[in-house]
């Protein structure tokens, strides 16, 4: 692999003229903290030879246009919560490799597929331009239900001005108060409440990107009902950075519920697994339905066992009703069961993520897995996981390994893949990463995606390597 640098590769003279002198820190000069967090997303001996900061849309196009001219690649991001997600960037081309098998061999140095990408391996560099500056709200249409604005606001930022006009943006990202709108809209992070309100894509009515060759583009529109283009906004969701720079959002919201309240059963598998069927077939409204592992259940001093934790946010009245409906079907199965609400509740929906999301741990592993809902209780207790929390209605979740083996890692993706799903390495030591694919997917759509990339960034300049085969 190449090793870059500041002093050898990349003139800062044109990006200032561009973004002022304050809109760069050289890599010499930037904080620990922002450093860890950018190794952790890069290939070893593949470094960042600057942070570009733009402070406008304009800005940002003339940025992107310039690395484009100068063929340095580029690293999009915003607060870096999540920029060690996915694949390590990396800007060395390898030979094409073959599809990978399922067995313990798998575990071996890889380089990722190419197919008919483009990849440059002349690139000047390698720069991070962050979007954490353009953070600016750009309409709130409250009577729309919309709200637009950068890609660079945080998350809660966002939530809060929404909460005082009494509404809320139904998303539960990890790391909510580093998280920006445009790393959830690129990394497809929903969390709980897609039970009710569906994932990201879903409540994304519009966006405005950067092109690789810096030319602004409009996708959608700031209205609920709308036909006009090609709907970019659920190709850009989960793209990761891969396909342009995310630089404007809109989103759907809605009205602030007036009751919150959550019911959690602990207890033997198979009366868990009855009672989530009996609860995603019957009338009650939920807004998320997740299932616990033990040691997760354990963890956040909620019981023994299995543990099964549902929300309800409606009217006062209807959230003690249905909360006291799914309490007595948990009760008549043999389930340990307890209401929340309040301080109580608010404490749980905080220590839940922040359990699962923990970064501070160097040898912490995190996974996105997806299997057959019905499939859900099962896996957690037949897979080697620790903790894990599966959303029931979807089949999606997260599961974190404090220590974990390349080898162990392939074992739960094949156990996933026998019940229907997937599992993704997002988070991981760099060494994990570079045993195994971190994506895992060879199915038949990489030739569709890799055509897509070559459309939008025909020289795979942004975000190399970051996703599925290379992409």
């Amino acid at each position: 692999m190449k090793s870059f640098s500041t002093e050898n590769y990349v003139s800062t003279q044109e990006l200032e003229s561009i973004v002022g002198t304050a809109g760069i820190c050289r890599w010499q000069d930037t904080e620990q903290f922002w450093q860890e967090r950018v190794e952790k997303a890069v290939a070893p001996d593949t470094k960042i030879d600057c942070t570009v900061y733009p402070n406008t849309q304009e800005e940002l196009a003339a940025v992107i246009a310039w690395a484009q001219q100068n063929r340095c690649a580029v690293l999009p991001c915003g607060s870096c919560s999540k920029l060690d997600w996915g694949g390590l960037v990396k800007l060395d081309s390898d030979p094409p490799q073959p599809p990978l098998t399922r067995g313990e061999e798998d575990v071996v140095k890889v380089g990722l597929l190419k197919g008919n990408l483009r990849v440059s391996p002349d690139a000047a560099g390698l720069v991070a331009v962050s979007t954490s500056r353009l953070n600016r709200l750009v309409q709130h249409a409250v009577g729309d239900l919309t709200v637009t604005a950068e890609a660079g606001m945080k998350f809660a930022d966002l939530q809060e001005i929404l909460a005082a006009a009494g509404q809320f943006l139904p998303i539960d990202p990890a790391y909510p108060q580093e998280a920006t709108l445009g790393g959830i809209v690129g990394t497809a992070d929903a969390g709980s409440l897609r039970h009710r309100y569906r994932g990201v894509r879903d409540l994304l009515l519009g966006i405005t990107f950067v092109r690789s060759d810096g030319k602004i583009a409009v996708a959608g529109g700031r209205v609920v009902k709308n036909v006009a283009g090609y709907d970019l906004m659920k190709l850009f969701t989960g793209a990761y950075g891969t396909l342009g720079v995310i630089s404007q959002v809109t989103f759907r919201v809605y009205p602030l519920p007036e009751s919150s309240g959550t019911v959690v059963l602990t207890g033997e598998i198979n009366a868990l697994s009855q009672t989530a069927q009996i609860l995603l077939s019957s009338a009650l409204t939920p807004s998320a339905v997740d299932l616990l592992s033990p040691e997760l259940v354990a963890k956040l001093g909620l019981g023994k066992g299995t543990g099964l934790i549902v929300r309800f946010q409606s009217i006062a009245e209807s959230v003690k009703q249905q909360s006291a409906r799914l309490l007595e079907v948990g009760e008549k199965l043999g389930l340990q069961g307890s209401s929340c609400c309040e301080n109580d509740e608010h404490q749980l929906w905080q220590r839940l993520p922040e359990t699962m999301w923990d970064s501070g741990t160097k040898s912490a592993i995190i996974c996105k897995i997806g299997i057959r809902p019905s499939e859900a209780v099962t896996a957690i207790n037949e897979l080697p996981v620790q903790d894990a929390w599966i959303h029931a209605g979807s089949g999606l979740g997260v599961l974190r390994f404090e220590n974990a083996t390349a080898q162990t890692l392939l074992q739960v993706r094949r156990g996933c893949e026998a019940k229907g799903g997937f599992l993704t390495v997002l988070a991981a030591p760099t060494d994990i990463k570079q045993q195994l694919d971190v994506w895992g997917y060879t199915g038949s759509a990489i030739a569709l995606m890799q055509r897509i990339k070559q459309q939008f960034d025909p020289e795979n300049l942004l975000s190399p390597h970051r996703f599925i085969s290379g992409i």
